[in-house]
């Protein structure tokens, strides 16, 4: 999809992809497609009723900062032993002052 994937890892119950996003997508076309293909695999190599949940969260990484956020991707597991990944996640947007509607992001 010309998306470089920078980092990809996560947890037992999420998945976070630093990636470059296409100049010519739409964000919501490239997890709708990543969400697809993914799922075709998973439901032959892991669980037959593999599914994501409906939501999902992107956020925007300046250059500066993309080593940081891949150095993060790559230590989920260490990381959410102090905190969950829901609780991160509700941190993430009013640390922000970015406005969610949760019934959006989880199942």
């Amino acid at each position: 999809m010309r998306c470089l994937a920078l980092r990809v890892g996560g947890a037992a119950d999420h998945v976070h992809i630093l990636f470059v996003l296409s100049k010519t997508l739409a964000l919501s076309k490239v997890v709708e497609e990543l969400k697809k293909e993914s799922s075709k695999w998973a439901k032959t190599q892991i669980h037959p009723k593999f599914y994501w949940q409906t939501g999902y969260g992107a956020f925007s990484v300046s250059a500066s900062n993309e080593q940081t956020v891949a150095d993060y991707i790559a230590n989920q597991e260490r990381h959410h032993r102090r905190m969950s990944f829901q609780e991160e996640f509700r941190k993430f947007p009013k640390k922000h002052g970015i406005e969610y509607d949760e019934r959006y992001v989880w199942d």
